[in-house]
């Protein structure tokens, strides 16, 4: 059987908009759906003799919400195989450990008690920046969420280390059968932007005719392995993180890359995925790439 979808349930508004977007995703991929809740009552609650046959508020309320969450699920699409657990961990630990038996870890944009707004919960960013597999966190307008564009984004960064994170992309594209709108953001050195509206073109389209081949460079083989997806190549002047921050606003899904040193510890993202996690208008997938 294929790896698991696995995606974090917290009960909140925004983790069941993150079940529903990955029971759709599961349906398209022919996966099943792992739920999981952390909780750390039972490390507590085991650690003291029990007089009495009432349980803990804290046990009824973490199988609720999985329980719940599988009928949410079943009842969304009842072809799609579905199970969860509680496991008796913080939030991110348990969802770290889950992922290393997942094709990805999906969660929603903010946690049970997170205050509405743009940012991104502290365990989405967490796992985001930690995770040895892609992680989706589900974020923005409805209409993005339930793929209305049928465009899927990929930011595109040095041909060397992007393999992962482009194949992730075109996966994403075959299986939605949408566009794949792969960008590749240059700017011209500060050195460079002569006064000479001449000499400024030729240096502006000299970066630019470099971001292009560096597209090339980097989808040519994918290209191959995936025949039936329309891809369009946009080599396009800014910063990375606004110009793929502008591009989210009509896009299904958008993918970055997340470099991962190793020997390296704490958070890994890089200031693009860290703008999409927190201001995108789409859902982001953020997928490990190596140095």
């Amino acid at each position: 059987m294929r790896l698991p979808l696995v995606v974090g349930v917290d009960g909140s508004d925004s983790s069941l908009l993150a079940l529903d977007w990955a029971v759709d995703e599961a349906a398209r991929h022919g996966l099943p759906v792992r739920l999981v809740h952390a909780s750390l009552w039972e490390r507590y609650e085991a650690a003291l003799p029990s007089l009495g046959t009432d349980r803990p508020a804290e046990e009824v309320m973490a199988e609720h919400i999985v329980a719940s969450g599988i009928e949410r699920a079943r009842l969304r699409d009842p072809g799609v195989k579905v199970s969860g657990d509680v496991q008796p961990d913080d939030a991110v630990s348990a969802l770290l450990r889950a992922g290393s038996e997942s094709s990805a870890l999906v969660t929603g944009s903010r946690g049970r008690g997170g205050t509405a707004g743009l940012l991104l919960g502290s365990v989405g960013l967490a796992v985001a920046a930690r995770a040895a597999c892609p992680v989706i966190v589900v974020r923005g307008a409805e209409q993005n969420r339930q793929g209305a564009f049928g465009r899927v984004v990929v930011g595109v960064g040095d041909p060397a280390t992007s393999t992962s994170v482009v194949r992730f992309a075109f996966r994403e594209a075959e299986a939605r059968g949408c566009v794949l709108d792969a960008v590749r953001a240059w700017r011209s050195p500060a050195h460079q932007r002569v006064d000479h509206p001449l000499l400024a073109d030729g240096a502006a389209g000299a970066h630019e005719e470099r971001a292009a081949t560096n597209l090339t460079d980097a989808l040519d083989q994918t290209v191959r392995e995936h025949p039936g997806v329309e891809v369009r190549r946009r080599p396009v002047e800014g910063p990375a993180h606004r110009v793929l921050l502008h591009a989210s606003a009509e896009a299904d899904l958008i993918v970055v890359g997340a470099l991962r040193r190793h020997g390296h510890f704490g958070l890994q993202l890089g200031r693009v995925a860290h703008a999409l996690l927190h201001h995108s208008t789409c859902p982001v997938a953020v997928v490990p790439r190596r140095a």
